[in-house]
């Protein structure tokens, strides 16, 4: 055995056991083995180190449900940051929400398992980007989504998620605000407020990818589906929906509603979470996988725990702003 190959035995077998029965049906037992190997390490690890995982809706089933310590969406994500008590975070999702933990915790150690977990949406604007629009629409309050980078969200008024967004937008004393960097949930955010938005062209790569065409093949091959789709969808495929929310809009809907038959028109890997906790839901998958998640692996989490490898910094000056932007937005989902 070395330190990054975990040894599979009887014993491991015989612990993980209760935990294998409740995702047998989304990881294969074949797979099995070489996934509980890596999950009694980290765990085992993750006590010798005093740390905590914080797992993304989008993380694989072995990651989400079998070594993260909490899990949700960004806006969960970031509250969690807040009340972490552990001494390390490792943060398995992307680089943007590794950022939020350090700025929310300075005084803790965080880390991502891989520094090429990276977001198409938080690198379609920067800080400088920002300035320049508030030199354009001076006075106007500047709102961003949480899926950006710490110097942009140093520039910002107010954080939000896809979960609080309209309750942000609404939350502000103006008429016109700027909302960055996503252009379709900012398009859907406009149908739910009559304040005016001035947006930015910023598309996340999973989401646009969806058509409407593709949610109509859906209801054509499978009777009695029910679409559920994230805002970051294009509008077209937005109006093929039954429902719109955020991720745990989406998941508290399913375990609300218990449909026979549904697709999650977001992530691959969603789905497959949500069927371990509703089994009795058929998930009709569309497998649109994000490839930055999917850099977070069990022996990348294991790896990181044994190297203490890689270390999220902010600068301080650009966390302070950063974190103070933070702070209003969770601040607004708490009513003060």
């Amino acid at each position: 055995m070395t330190a990054s190959t975990p040894e599979w035995t009887p014993a491991i077998e015989r612990e993980l056991a209760p935990l294998y029965d409740r995702v047998k049906h989304v990881i294969p037992s074949v797979e099995w083995p070489v996934h509980g190997a890596y999950i009694a390490a980290i765990n085992a690890l993750k006590k010798e180190r005093n740390a905590i995982i914080l797992g993304h809706n989008y993380m694989t089933p072995e990651v989400f449900h079998c070594v993260s310590d909490l899990v949700g969406d960004s806006l969960a994500l970031a509250n969690m940051a807040v009340e972490a008590e552990a001494d390390i975070i490792i943060l398995a999702g992307v680089h943007f929400m590794a950022e939020t933990a350090k700025i929310i915790n300075p005084d803790k150690t965080v880390l991502i398992p891989d520094l090429r977990a990276g977001c198409s949406l938080a690198e379609s604007i920067t800080g400088a980007d920002v300035r320049l629009l508030k030199q354009k629409y001076p006075g106007c309050p500047v709102v961003t989504y949480v899926n950006t980078s710490a110097d942009v969200k140093a520039e910002t008024d107010v954080c939000c998620t896809s979960s609080n967004a309209v309750q942000v937008v609404e939350s502000l004393d103006a008429d016109r605000i700027i909302f960055l960097p996503d252009e379709y949930l900012g398009n859907w955010v406009q149908t739910q407020t009559t304040k005016e938005l001035i947006l930015w062209q910023g598309h996340c790569e999973v989401h646009e990818r969806f058509t409407a065409a593709e949610l109509r093949d859906y209801r054509t091959s499978h009777d009695g589906i029910v679409i559920l789709a994230h805002p970051e969808c294009p509008p077209e495929v937005l109006a093929e929906a039954d429902f719109v929310g955020s991720t745990s809009g989406m998941i508290n809907w399913v375990k609300d509603r218990r449909p026979p038959r549904v697709v999650m028109v977001t992530e691959c890997s969603m789905s497959d979470n949500v069927a371990v906790e509703c089994p009795d839901v058929e998930f009709v998958r569309p497998c649109n996988l994000c490839p930055h998640m999917k850099r977070i692996t069990l022996p990348a989490i294991l790896r990181c725990l044994q190297t203490l490898e890689h270390e999220v910094t902010v600068d301080p000056e650009i966390a302070d702003r950063a974190r103070a932007s933070v702070e209003r937005m969770l601040a607004v989902g708490r009513g003060q």
